[in-house]
């Protein structure tokens, strides 16, 4: 079933380390290769100060993310390669000794249901990766 509504699922993960410390490395495009696999396996700064993605499952993605800030706020922007611009809500909010991250996942205009499903299931993944890599210092 295609929808063209703008549904849209939370999906979180609790980390056992401070935001700040969860900010700082989730906010570093450098280190997307190393959670973020939905962007692909590689993320490079161009000449000119963008950060691409060439080997996404979507092909070369531009990818920006919000000035940093005190408040958590880890939103990005991937631009496909048609031009499109996806904005990605992402928080990283404070919880005790350690923080969840919340990542807003939006239903694009013409999704299906299975590929809002598979998008989600890439989502989750990678949140589960950046638990692993933060948790495992």
């Amino acid at each position: 079933m295609n929808s063209t509504g703008r549904e849209s699922r939370h999906l979180g993960v609790r980390i056992d380390r401070t935001a700040a410390d969860v900010y700082a490395f989730a906010s570093d495009p450098a280190n997307l290769p190393g959670w973020a696999h939905g962007l692909g396996g590689t993320v490079e700064q161009t000449a000119d100060g963008e950060w691409v993605a060439d080997s996404s499952p979507l092909g070369r993605v531009k990818v920006t993310f919000a000035p940093r800030n005190d408040l958590g706020v880890l939103d990005h922007y991937v631009t496909l390669p048609s031009g499109e611009t996806v904005h990605n809500p992402v928080r990283v909010i404070a919880d005790a000794s350690g923080c969840e991250v919340v990542f807003t996942l939006r239903r694009q205009p013409g999704t299906t249901d299975a590929d809002f499903e598979r998008d989600a299931g890439t989502v989750t993944a990678d949140l589960s990766r950046l638990k692993e890599l933060l948790e495992s210092d």
